[in-house]
């Protein structure tokens, strides 16, 4: 593996990855069976881990038990990484490739993956977002929170496309912006286009003129939130 920092980085980047897939998914438990296997982990390894009877995974796998909340969901997905790295971190080391050109970048707070598509009016609404331009009727396959002051100091721009992650039909969420002009200026720039563009900790109101030209020049939505970077967080968890 590379330093212990990358290292904690992919492991938080495939924790990330896991949840997003067993909160949102239509089957919960099954898709929790996907994970468990795909780390190559019995049921009764797993539950001797987390000191409970092998019977209430099977439960949680089949259905026969409610689903999982996010605590619990939480608490299987580390001890799944944990006996990972007991093994020698063989699964961190097959997803080490995919997440291994975000690390290092701490201008990208977070990035998740979707199961499924969801819309940007379904988006929003979970964000308390204010829509300033574009249409609400477009298809998200996941979002990236960019803290907006690190990406302008930092990233280079070759290193701009790695806010995508796995797909450009996603929102970006920009943290700390004081008028939003520069992550639209970069985004106009790019090559790249996002699905939508969220600016965080500022009113519709106060957007920058030119920020909201670009938006509808590139025909990318643009909105705002009020919320904070960690409300943000908690919220998106529930899509």
């Amino acid at each position: 593996m590379n330093s212990e920092g990358e290292f904690s980085n992919i492991r938080g980047l495939l924790a990330e990855k896991i949840a997003g897939e067993i909160t949102l998914s239509q089957n919960p438990g099954e898709t929790l069976r996907k994970w468990r296997r795909n780390f190559g982990i019995s049921q009764t390894e797993l539950s001797n881990y987390l000191g409970i009877s092998p019977s209430v995974i099977s439960d949680y796998e089949s259905g026969r038990r409610r689903s999982p909340g996010i605590l619990i969901v939480s608490k299987i997905i580390d001890a799944l990484l944990k006996i990972d790295e007991l093994r020698g971190c063989n699964v961190l080391r097959a997803y080490e490739s995919m997440f291994g050109d975000m690390v290092g970048l701490s201008a990208i707070c977070s990035v998740c993956e979707y199961a499924r598509p969801v819309t940007l009016a379904e988006f929003m609404a979970e964000i308390d977002a204010t829509l300033i331009c574009g249409s609400t009727d477009v298809q998200i396959n996941g979002y990236t929170i960019i803290d907006s002051i690190k990406a302008i100091l930092e990233l280079l721009p070759e290193q701009f496309y790695k806010i995508y992650g796995r797909s450009t039909a996603r929102a970006l969420i920009f943290t700390g912006v004081t008028r939003g002009r520069s992550p639209l200026v970069a985004i106009r720039v790019s090559n790249l286009k996002p699905g939508a563009v969220i600016l965080q900790g500022i009113e519709a109101e106060r957007v920058d003129p030119v920020a909201v030209k670009i938006a509808r020049v590139e025909n990318i939505p643009l909105l705002t939130t009020l919320l904070s970077p960690e409300e943000l967080s908690s919220s998106l968890n529930r899509i």
